[in-house]
């Protein structure tokens, strides 16, 4: 027989998928890594034990198969649109490279690098590298390599340029609309996106301010006695390789624009998205030497720099920096997205998440300490398992009917969920983002995590504001509570 609606789900009952995903996690993650020393589960087999596990509960309890289906297709409804918009982020990347957008703002961007002030420039010019391209680990492998490149022929201090190129990177990987980790926060809290980017402006804003001052600052307390000769011919490789495969003009800077302006007049983002890269693409057609079939291919599977085939050789940064974008760019995000919905869908069939919180969070009254809470849950998880797209499914659809009780917004749990996890990944040693680094700039988390200025301020700006109210948007005041109001 089916379960009776009227029965409640018990604390135990609510336990068991979430430990059950907690011990694929700890098994696939970490153990297998770390202490078997094997390859690590892939993120969406973890998830889909995770489900088969919560489904087989549910099916013992009573649950008929399509109430259970029904309760993941309302999931994925949900998140559809911000599943198009992945897939359109893949066609902004790729059109953005083959209009010659993306290569001309590297290629200025690199420019205007002088030795004198090698620490703030390397955070501003990874900062507008990421925020074009939405990647964090993009912008440190192509344009972090020719920033900490310069500050080893010119002796700066490594260690304070690779925290300014990791804070810069980051800064893009939180705040670009392009970005999987930005889209996917706005997704697990059910927020439209540019309402999430917003939110993140008050504490990613300050924070990357008084980031620049300071990086300024460390310019002439450590400073670099190098020419500016010797920078530019750490560079010049790169550039001649861009300005030969490319054609630059000012209204390459068209599809940007379009962004802009869809972003500040809060037009719908899918639409806004699709126009930018056609505008790119017709940009293309127009000023560079691709042909039609080629920006169909960089729409399609990504740019590729073997469409330059007036070049006979070029560096291989140049492949590094320019060979993605397309459709499937994102598909892993996508897949990943999917399978953690029909997960969430199935937990949400006994309102598993919200009984855990009640019951574990139960200390957190009042708002403050409902996103101290969130911010200490994302930064744990996300270390725990080293990825930030479960830590932001997890905390998301665990919080969100709380911050909805007490008049929080949405959007600053999604904020919450970036400024803990998104920005913390990068400090944690064992985790594969600083992995990730410490093999490719050379330096290690624990030579750069005090210089990686943007984190460690936006950390503390993040818990001021939640001990304050200051910027987090309650709808009204809280009865429980005045201080928070």
């Amino acid at each position: 027989m089916c379960r009776p609606s009227t029965q409640k789900t018990s604390l135990l009952q609510a336990l068991f998928p979430v430990l059950g995903l907690v011990i694929v996690l700890s098994y696939g993650l970490i153990i297998r890594p770390h202490v078997q020393h094997l390859n690590a589960f892939p993120l969406e087999i973890v998830f889909l034990t995770a489900a088969v596990i919560a489904i087989s509960q549910l099916a013992w309890l009573g649950f008929y198969w399509q109430e259970i289906q029904d309760s993941i297709v309302r999931k994925l409804a949900k998140a559809f649109p911000t599943i198009l918009i992945l897939f359109t982020i893949g066609m902004i990347i790729g059109s953005w490279i083959v209009s010659g957008t993306i290569p001309m703002m590297i290629y200025y961007g690199i420019k205007i690098i002088n030795p004198g002030y090698i620490y703030v420039i390397s955070f501003l010019v990874a900062s507008v590298f990421s925020t074009c391209t939405g990647t964090s680990w993009g912008s440190i492998g192509t344009v972090g390599l020719v920033l900490i490149g310069v500050a080893a022929t010119i002796d700066a201090n490594l260690s304070i340029t690779a925290g300014a190129i990791i804070g810069g990177a980051f800064f893009g990987d939180k705040m670009s609309p392009l970005s999987d980790t930005t889209n996917v926060a706005a997704l697990a809290a059910e927020v439209p996106l540019w309402d999430h980017i917003q939110s993140m402006m008050y504490t990613t804003m300050p924070s990357a301010f008084l980031t620049t001052i300071l990086y300024f600052i460390l310019g002439f307390v450590y400073p670099v006695e190098a020419s500016g000769t010797e920078a530019v011919a750490q560079t010049q490789a790169i550039l001649d390789g861009i300005d030969t495969m490319f054609n630059f003009n000012v209204l390459l800077l068209l599809p940007v624009a379009v962004v802009l302006y869809g972003s500040i007049n809060r037009k719908s983002t899918l639409p806004v998205l699709v126009a930018s890269s056609f505008s790119a693409c017709t940009l293309a057609i127009l000023f560079q030497q691709t042909s039609l079939a080629d920006v169909i291919q960089s729409l399609y599977k990504g740019y590729d720099t073997s469409m330059a085939v007036w070049m006979t050789e070029f560096p291989t940064e140049l492949s590094t920096l320019f060979n993605r974008g397309g459709l499937y760019e994102l598909s892993e995000p996508v897949i990943i997205s999917i399978i953690v919905f029909v997960y969430v869908g199935a937990v949400d069939k006994i309102n598993a998440m919200p009984i855990i919180v009640d019951r574990v969070f139960g200390f957190a009254k009042s708002r403050s300490s409902t996103i101290l809470a969130t911010l200490a849950s994302t930064s744990f998880i996300n270390a725990f398992t080293s990825n930030q797209m479960a830590a932001s499914f997890i905390v998301g659809e665990a919080f969100h009917k709380n911050y909805d009780r007490k008049g929080m917004p949405r959007k600053l749990l999604s904020r919450s969920l970036e400024d803990s996890g998104t920005m913390i990944e990068n400090l944690i040693p064992w985790h594969t983002t600083a992995i990730f680094i410490g093999a490719t700039l050379g330096v290690s988390a624990g030579e750069y995590w005090q210089w990686q200025f943007l984190s460690l301020i936006n950390f503390v700006v993040a818990i001021t504001y939640a001990l304050t109210g200051f910027g987090c948007f309650y709808k009204a005041p809280l009865k429980a509570e005045v201080s928070d109001s």
